[in-house]
């Protein structure tokens, strides 16, 4: 898991050990949250949820992007949760986030599933603190265009 405020590389990172991982053989999908979240949502409303799990169910890597960034409505929380569920134990899942996990509850509206949402990510789990200060921000203000007052 790799945590910290906007601009503090945990994308950079999330997209680096996926790339490290694939280069090894093993297969690694990247997404961002929500476009999984949205796929789910699409494939259960086409009576093919258990085709899409089943599939992601086999990923050796899935790298999660932008956790946390948009809140859920509850069927797209439970959706979530089912990839979880069906990875749990068996393969892994790294998730790139800048939402602290005291605000988590707001993004799966339901505090129960977010419990368990939260237990299954973070179970043998690595965090990485990418910190507070953006790097964008800071080669922003380093770089000889920007205007200085």
């Amino acid at each position: 898991m790799l945590i910290g405020d906007s601009g503090t590389g945990e994308s950079h990172l999330l997209i680096v050990i996926g790339t490290a991982i694939a280069v090894t053989g093993l297969s690694v999908r990247y997404t961002t949250t929500s476009a999984l979240v949205n796929e789910l949502a699409e494939a259960d409303a086409n009576r093919r949820l258990s085709s899409v799990i089943a599939r992601y169910s086999k990923i050796d890597l899935l790298c999660l992007d932008e956790f946390g960034y948009l809140n859920l409505e509850r069927k797209g929380a439970k959706l979530l949760f089912q990839i979880f569920t069906e990875r749990e134990e068996r393969k892994a899942t790294a998730v790139a986030t800048n939402s602290p996990f005291t605000e988590w509850d707001k993004t799966f509206g339901d505090a129960r599933l977010c419990a368990a949402i939260a237990d299954r990510i973070t179970f043998r789990c690595t965090l990485i603190q990418t910190g507070t200060e953006s790097y964008r921000y800071q080669a922003t203000q380093e770089s000889p265009f920007t205007a200085q007052s």
